[in-house]
Protein backbone atom coordinates (compact mmCIF):
# COMPACT_ATOMS: atom_id res chain seq x y z
CA UNK A 1 0.00 0.00 0.00
CA UNK A 2 1.90 2.96 -1.00
CA UNK A 3 2.12 6.34 0.55
CA UNK A 4 0.55 9.24 -1.33
CA UNK A 5 3.62 11.73 -1.77
CA UNK A 6 2.69 14.03 -3.98
CA UNK A 7 -0.55 15.45 -3.19
CA UNK A 8 -1.91 17.75 -5.42
CA UNK A 9 -3.03 20.19 -2.88
CA UNK A 10 -2.04 23.83 -3.56
CA UNK A 11 -3.06 26.48 -0.84
CA UNK A 12 -4.39 30.24 -1.42
CA UNK A 13 -1.61 32.30 -1.70
CA UNK A 14 -3.20 34.94 0.67
CA UNK A 15 -3.24 31.91 3.30
CA UNK A 16 0.88 31.93 3.35
CA UNK A 17 1.48 30.37 6.57
CA UNK A 18 0.34 27.02 8.57
CA UNK A 19 -1.74 29.21 11.63
CA UNK A 20 -3.26 31.64 8.91
CA UNK A 21 -4.44 27.90 7.15
CA UNK A 22 -6.02 26.93 10.66
CA UNK A 23 -7.61 30.33 11.94
CA UNK A 24 -9.19 31.75 8.77
CA UNK A 25 -11.68 28.33 7.76
CA UNK A 26 -12.64 27.97 11.51
CA UNK A 27 -13.33 31.88 11.95
CA UNK A 28 -14.37 33.55 8.64
CA UNK A 29 -15.94 30.24 7.28
CA UNK A 30 -19.83 30.03 6.57
CA UNK A 31 -21.72 27.13 4.92
CA UNK A 32 -25.17 27.13 3.65
CA UNK A 33 -27.01 24.04 4.75
CA UNK A 34 -30.79 22.69 5.69
CA UNK A 35 -31.45 22.54 9.15
CA UNK A 36 -30.81 18.93 10.34
CA UNK A 37 -33.46 16.61 11.99
CA UNK A 38 -31.87 16.21 15.78
CA UNK A 39 -32.24 12.80 17.42
CA UNK A 40 -31.44 12.42 21.11
CA UNK A 41 -30.25 8.49 21.85
CA UNK A 42 -29.74 6.68 24.71
CA UNK A 43 -26.34 5.69 25.61
CA UNK A 44 -25.11 2.50 27.54
CA UNK A 45 -24.67 4.04 30.84
CA UNK A 46 -28.26 5.96 30.90
CA UNK A 47 -26.71 9.30 29.86
CA UNK A 48 -27.62 10.56 26.12
CA UNK A 49 -26.28 11.68 23.18
CA UNK A 50 -27.81 14.12 20.21
CA UNK A 51 -27.82 13.43 16.73
CA UNK A 52 -28.16 15.30 13.55
CA UNK A 53 -29.77 13.51 10.27
CA UNK A 54 -29.44 15.02 6.88
CA UNK A 55 -30.92 12.25 4.59
CA UNK A 56 -32.52 12.18 1.38
CA UNK A 57 -33.34 8.57 1.11
CA UNK A 58 -29.65 6.80 0.43
CA UNK A 59 -29.28 3.50 1.27
CA UNK A 60 -25.58 5.04 1.97
CA UNK A 61 -24.35 6.67 4.78
CA UNK A 62 -21.31 9.03 6.50
CA UNK A 63 -21.27 9.33 9.81
CA UNK A 64 -19.01 12.37 11.10
CA UNK A 65 -16.67 13.02 14.32
CA UNK A 66 -15.65 16.15 15.14
CA UNK A 67 -12.47 17.84 17.02
CA UNK A 68 -11.54 18.70 20.20
CA UNK A 69 -14.32 21.25 21.61
CA UNK A 70 -16.34 21.28 18.41
CA UNK A 71 -20.06 19.85 18.01
CA UNK A 72 -21.95 19.33 15.07
CA UNK A 73 -22.60 22.45 13.60
CA UNK A 74 -18.67 23.51 12.94
CA UNK A 75 -18.33 24.70 9.13
CA UNK A 76 -15.72 21.53 8.60
CA UNK A 77 -18.20 19.32 9.63
CA UNK A 78 -21.19 20.93 7.66
CA UNK A 79 -19.04 21.59 4.43
CA UNK A 80 -18.34 18.39 4.39
CA UNK A 81 -21.79 16.90 5.14
CA UNK A 82 -22.66 19.65 1.95
CA UNK A 83 -20.66 17.47 -0.82
CA UNK A 84 -21.87 13.94 0.51
CA UNK A 85 -25.33 15.67 0.37
CA UNK A 86 -24.47 16.11 -3.49
CA UNK A 87 -23.29 13.09 -4.25
CA UNK A 88 -26.50 11.21 -2.80
CA UNK A 89 -25.39 10.36 1.04
CA UNK A 90 -27.23 10.21 4.06
CA UNK A 91 -25.04 12.05 6.30
CA UNK A 92 -25.44 11.76 10.59
CA UNK A 93 -23.35 14.69 13.15
CA UNK A 94 -22.90 14.18 16.20
CA UNK A 95 -22.13 15.75 19.53
CA UNK A 96 -20.11 14.39 22.10
CA UNK A 97 -20.77 13.99 25.67
CA UNK A 98 -20.55 17.72 26.87
CA UNK A 99 -20.04 19.49 22.96
CA UNK A 100 -24.47 19.75 22.67
CA UNK A 101 -26.35 22.23 23.82
CA UNK A 102 -27.13 20.37 27.42
CA UNK A 103 -25.25 19.31 29.92
CA UNK A 104 -25.26 15.53 29.74
CA UNK A 105 -25.89 13.98 32.79
CA UNK A 106 -23.05 11.83 34.18
CA UNK A 107 -19.54 12.83 35.07
CA UNK A 108 -17.53 11.83 32.39
CA UNK A 109 -17.09 13.99 29.28
CA UNK A 110 -15.84 12.44 25.75
CA UNK A 111 -11.93 11.68 24.99
CA UNK A 112 -10.24 10.65 22.29
CA UNK A 113 -10.60 7.11 22.50
CA UNK A 114 -14.42 7.16 23.77
CA UNK A 115 -15.23 4.43 20.96
CA UNK A 116 -17.92 3.08 22.96
CA UNK A 117 -19.92 6.57 22.23
CA UNK A 118 -18.98 6.07 18.58
CA UNK A 119 -20.24 2.37 18.64
CA UNK A 120 -23.91 3.60 20.19
CA UNK A 121 -23.81 5.40 16.72
CA UNK A 122 -23.33 3.26 14.31
CA UNK A 123 -25.61 0.68 16.02
CA UNK A 124 -28.23 3.00 16.02
CA UNK A 125 -28.24 3.84 12.85
CA UNK A 126 -26.81 0.72 10.80
CA UNK A 127 -30.19 -0.95 10.31
CA UNK A 128 -31.54 1.63 8.13
CA UNK A 129 -28.28 1.40 5.50
CA UNK A 130 -26.53 -0.89 3.15
CA UNK A 131 -23.07 1.21 3.92
CA UNK A 132 -21.94 3.15 6.26
CA UNK A 133 -18.92 5.56 6.31
CA UNK A 134 -16.67 6.74 8.93
CA UNK A 135 -15.12 10.64 8.98
CA UNK A 136 -13.08 11.89 11.54
CA UNK A 137 -11.37 15.21 12.23
CA UNK A 138 -8.46 15.49 14.38
CA UNK A 139 -9.89 14.07 17.48
CA UNK A 140 -12.57 12.20 16.03
CA UNK A 141 -9.87 11.18 13.57
CA UNK A 142 -8.53 9.54 16.08
CA UNK A 143 -11.63 7.99 17.59
CA UNK A 144 -12.69 6.69 14.36
CA UNK A 145 -9.11 4.95 13.10
CA UNK A 146 -9.06 3.34 17.09
CA UNK A 147 -12.30 2.08 16.45
CA UNK A 148 -11.64 0.47 13.37
CA UNK A 149 -8.21 -0.80 14.96
CA UNK A 150 -9.80 -2.24 18.11
CA UNK A 151 -13.10 -3.74 17.34
CA UNK A 152 -12.83 -6.48 14.86
CA UNK A 153 -16.62 -7.24 15.46
CA UNK A 154 -17.89 -3.89 14.43
CA UNK A 155 -21.08 -3.89 11.80
CA UNK A 156 -20.40 -5.46 8.49
CA UNK A 157 -21.63 -2.32 7.11
CA UNK A 158 -19.17 -0.03 7.67
CA UNK A 159 -17.09 0.25 4.39
CA UNK A 160 -14.68 3.07 4.57
CA UNK A 161 -13.22 5.66 6.81
CA UNK A 162 -11.41 9.04 6.11
CA UNK A 163 -9.28 10.78 9.32
CA UNK A 164 -8.20 14.32 8.94
CA UNK A 165 -5.86 16.51 10.72
CA UNK A 166 -5.24 13.55 13.31
CA UNK A 167 -3.01 13.54 15.83
CA UNK A 168 -1.85 9.83 16.09
CA UNK A 169 0.32 9.76 18.96
CA UNK A 170 -0.97 11.55 21.45
CA UNK A 171 1.44 12.18 24.03
CA UNK A 172 3.68 14.19 22.05
CA UNK A 173 0.96 16.11 19.73
CA UNK A 174 -0.46 17.47 23.33
CA UNK A 175 3.07 18.59 24.30
CA UNK A 176 3.22 20.59 20.79
CA UNK A 177 -0.13 22.29 20.92
CA UNK A 178 0.92 23.48 24.29
CA UNK A 179 4.21 24.37 23.12
CA UNK A 180 5.05 28.49 22.39
CA UNK A 181 3.77 29.12 19.16
CA UNK A 182 0.71 27.46 19.87
CA UNK A 183 -0.47 29.55 22.89
CA UNK A 184 -3.32 30.89 21.23
CA UNK A 185 -4.95 27.83 20.45
CA UNK A 186 -4.13 25.52 23.71
CA UNK A 187 -5.53 28.88 25.66
CA UNK A 188 -9.05 28.90 23.84
CA UNK A 189 -9.44 24.87 24.60
CA UNK A 190 -8.61 25.13 27.83
CA UNK A 191 -10.94 28.48 28.38
CA UNK A 192 -13.97 26.45 26.92
CA UNK A 193 -13.07 23.01 28.43
CA UNK A 194 -12.60 24.76 32.21
CA UNK A 195 -16.03 26.42 31.70
CA UNK A 196 -17.62 22.88 31.25
CA UNK A 197 -15.79 21.61 34.27
CA UNK A 198 -17.56 24.58 36.31
CA UNK A 199 -20.76 23.44 35.01
CA UNK A 200 -20.19 19.59 35.92
CA UNK A 201 -18.71 20.61 38.96
CA UNK A 202 -22.20 21.67 40.06
CA UNK A 203 -23.70 18.59 39.46
CA UNK A 204 -20.60 16.32 40.50
CA UNK A 205 -18.80 17.94 42.98
CA UNK A 206 -17.27 14.44 44.43
CA UNK A 207 -16.83 13.32 41.46
CA UNK A 208 -15.32 16.20 40.00
CA UNK A 209 -13.80 19.01 42.69
CA UNK A 210 -13.36 22.59 41.51
CA UNK A 211 -9.90 23.21 42.94
CA UNK A 212 -8.21 20.88 40.40
CA UNK A 213 -8.55 24.10 38.14
CA UNK A 214 -5.85 26.04 39.87
CA UNK A 215 -3.60 23.08 38.79
CA UNK A 216 -4.31 23.48 35.24
CA UNK A 217 -2.02 25.27 33.23
CA UNK A 218 -1.66 23.45 29.43
CA UNK A 219 -4.06 20.67 27.80
CA UNK A 220 -1.64 17.73 29.54
CA UNK A 221 -2.49 19.07 32.76
CA UNK A 222 -6.37 18.84 31.93
CA UNK A 223 -5.67 15.28 30.68
CA UNK A 224 -3.27 15.04 33.96
CA UNK A 225 -6.07 15.80 36.38
CA UNK A 226 -9.47 15.59 34.58
CA UNK A 227 -9.50 13.10 31.57
CA UNK A 228 -7.49 10.54 32.61
CA UNK A 229 -8.78 9.93 36.12
CA UNK A 230 -12.28 10.57 35.48
CA UNK A 231 -12.23 8.10 32.81
CA UNK A 232 -10.64 5.46 34.41
CA UNK A 233 -6.89 5.84 33.64
CA UNK A 234 -3.90 6.47 35.68
CA UNK A 235 -2.94 10.13 34.53
CA UNK A 236 -2.66 11.87 31.31
CA UNK A 237 0.52 9.68 29.63
CA UNK A 238 -1.55 6.33 30.18
CA UNK A 239 -4.49 8.22 29.22
CA UNK A 240 -2.51 8.43 25.82
CA UNK A 241 -0.62 5.64 25.70
CA UNK A 242 -3.67 3.21 25.66
CA UNK A 243 -5.55 5.94 23.14
CA UNK A 244 -3.24 6.79 20.45
CA UNK A 245 -4.59 5.45 17.15
CA UNK A 246 -0.94 5.30 15.80
CA UNK A 247 -1.28 1.91 17.75
CA UNK A 248 -4.44 0.42 16.22
CA UNK A 249 -3.43 1.19 12.61
CA UNK A 250 -1.89 -1.95 11.71
CA UNK A 251 -5.33 -3.73 12.69
CA UNK A 252 -7.27 -1.93 10.12
CA UNK A 253 -9.46 -4.24 8.12
CA UNK A 254 -11.15 -1.68 5.99
CA UNK A 255 -9.49 0.79 3.27
CA UNK A 256 -9.06 3.92 5.74
CA UNK A 257 -7.35 7.36 3.98
CA UNK A 258 -5.36 8.93 6.50
CA UNK A 259 -4.75 13.12 5.29
CA UNK A 260 -2.74 15.09 7.34
CA UNK A 261 -0.87 18.36 6.89
CA UNK A 262 2.88 18.48 6.82
CA UNK A 263 2.69 22.02 8.33
CA UNK A 264 -0.11 21.37 10.66
CA UNK A 265 0.89 23.09 13.99
CA UNK A 266 -0.56 20.72 15.96
CA UNK A 267 0.84 17.20 14.78
CA UNK A 268 4.06 15.78 16.05
CA UNK A 269 6.19 13.93 14.12
CA UNK A 270 5.21 10.65 15.19
CA UNK A 271 1.94 11.52 13.76
CA UNK A 272 3.08 11.17 9.71
CA UNK A 273 4.45 7.20 10.27
CA UNK A 274 6.19 6.94 6.96
CA UNK A 275 8.13 3.97 8.06
CA UNK A 276 4.23 2.37 8.00
CA UNK A 277 3.87 2.89 4.20
CA UNK A 278 3.32 0.08 2.35
CA UNK A 279 3.46 -2.31 5.40
CA UNK A 280 -0.15 -1.72 6.44
CA UNK A 281 -2.64 -3.53 4.11
CA UNK A 282 -5.33 -1.20 3.91
CA UNK A 283 -4.92 2.43 5.13
CA UNK A 284 -3.70 5.14 2.76
CA UNK A 285 -1.23 7.88 3.92
CA UNK A 286 -1.21 11.44 2.66
CA UNK A 287 0.58 14.30 3.55
CA UNK A 288 -0.04 17.28 1.69
CA UNK A 289 2.81 20.02 1.98
CA UNK A 290 0.94 22.32 3.14
CA UNK A 291 -2.89 22.47 4.46
CA UNK A 292 -3.00 23.75 8.38
CA UNK A 293 -4.70 22.30 10.80
CA UNK A 294 -8.40 20.83 9.63
CA UNK A 295 -7.62 23.76 6.98
CA UNK A 296 -7.49 21.93 3.41
CA UNK A 297 -8.82 25.93 2.06
CA UNK A 298 -9.82 26.19 -1.67
CA UNK A 299 -8.67 29.21 -2.97
CA UNK A 300 -12.18 29.46 -5.20
CA UNK A 301 -14.53 30.29 -2.32
CA UNK A 302 -17.94 28.21 -4.34
CA UNK A 303 -15.62 25.14 -4.11
CA UNK A 304 -15.19 22.28 -1.82
CA UNK A 305 -12.31 22.30 0.03
CA UNK A 306 -9.65 19.72 -0.43
CA UNK A 307 -10.47 17.49 2.40
CA UNK A 308 -13.93 17.36 1.39
CA UNK A 309 -13.34 16.84 -2.41
CA UNK A 310 -10.43 14.00 -1.25
CA UNK A 311 -13.00 12.07 1.09
CA UNK A 312 -15.74 11.98 -1.29
CA UNK A 313 -13.45 10.85 -3.52
CA UNK A 314 -11.74 8.00 -1.70
CA UNK A 315 -15.26 7.14 0.09
CA UNK A 316 -17.16 6.45 -3.54
CA UNK A 317 -14.36 4.82 -5.44
CA UNK A 318 -14.04 1.47 -5.84
CA UNK A 319 -10.36 0.31 -4.12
Amino acid sequence: MPLIRNSNYQRPTWLFNRHLETIYPAIFRNVDLEKPIRERITTIDGDFLDLDWYKQGSSKLVILNHGLEGNSSRAYILGMCKIFLKNNYDVLTWNYRGCGEELNHKPIFYHSGATYDLNSVIKHSEIKYDEINLIGFSLGGNLILKYLGENQNFSKKIRKGVAISVPLHLSSSSKKISSLENTLYSKRFLKTLKEKVVLKSKAHPDEIPIQMLKNIKTLTDFDDYLTGPLHGFADAEEYYEINSSLYYLEKIKVPTLILNAANDPFLSELCYPTDLAGKLEKVYFEFPKKGGHVGFTSSDFEKPYYSELRAVEFISKDI
